[in-house]
């Protein structure tokens, strides 16, 4: 039988607000990026446009085919997972697999580590540098700027991004305003990661399985799963442009049920 941790850092047997909290923001994620896939979809067939942060554009100049490929690969469904899982369990005996992802060679705009490889593993190392920079900043502001400079146009806005409504819901829950609070802290460690897909050698679809640790008047820690489109733009991925895919099951990092889900260990190459 699959064990839970009972007592996460810094908590008593019952929930405290820091353990709400966060089950509030993956419960938001989940259901914000499914509701935005649904709401940019109607709207593509209906205008075949996007919209970014400046108006409404078209999407990257792609054949046909492959936009269409595109599309059918970030609508797949992803396993599912209760969200329970997310919190922290009895680490698996089982090997998961391992997926080499490069190291950043420099830093791009918003303070984003960047200068990996046009390859899927350098798409999956550079989303998981976008999230990390965004969400540690602990601030809307903070994660509005980095959206703004890592998405393609007709891609997520500072508006309409995930990651943005889930920083919305982390400071409610937490009765901060939108600039955070000194008392704050937001840790965030790519620990898993899966690649759903490839269309040519310029999109992947990829996602990582992060451990959060978030700590207001207590610590808890949680995991919190993206997928994204990115694409690749000059000399650098994006998160590419059409709705946000499918979401990956947030499952606790290490664990029988990640495995399961096709989660596989993340290593440095």
């Amino acid at each position: 039988m699959r064990r839970r941790a009972e007592r996460p850092v810094g908590e008593t047997s019952t929930w405290g607000p820091a353990r709400l909290l966060l089950l509030i923001m993956v419960s938001a994620l989940v259901a914000l990026t499914v509701l935005a896939g649904l709401v940019l979809a109607v709207v593509g067939a209906l205008t075949g446009e996007r919209r970014d942060g400046a108006g409404t554009a078209p999407r990257a100049a792609a054949p046909a085919t492959d936009l269409a490929q595109q599309d059918a690969l970030a609508a797949a469904p992803m396993p599912t997972a209760d969200p329970d899982a997310a919190l922290p369990g009895l680490l698996s005996n089982r090997t998961a697999g391992v997926l080499e992802v490069p190291r950043a060679t420099g830093v791009g705009p918003a303070d984003v580590p960047t200068g990996f490889p046009r390859t899927p593993e350098g798409a999956l190392a550079q989303l998981a540098a976008i999230d990390v920079t965004a969400m540690q900043t602990g601030s809307m502001d903070g994660v509005q700027q980095v959206i703004a400079e890592w998405a393609a146009p007709g891609g997520p806005t500072p508006q309409t991004w995930s990651g943005a409504h889930g920083m919305a819901s982390l400071l409610s829950a937490a009765g901060l305003s939108g600039a955070g609070s000194p008392q704050l802290a937001i840790v965030v460690r790519p620990v898993m990661g899966l690649i759903k897909g490839t269309v040519g050698e310029e999109f992947a679809l990829v996602c990582v399985n992060f451990e959060f640790t978030v700590t207001v008047e207590e610590t808890s820690r949680i995991a919190i799963a993206d997928c994204q489109r990115m694409a690749w733009v000059g000399d650098r991925w994006l998160i590419g442009a059409g709705a946000e895919p499918a979401p990956a099951p947030s499952v606790w990092p290490g664990t029988d049920a990640a495995i399961a889900a096709g989660w596989r260990d993340l290593r440095h190459g």
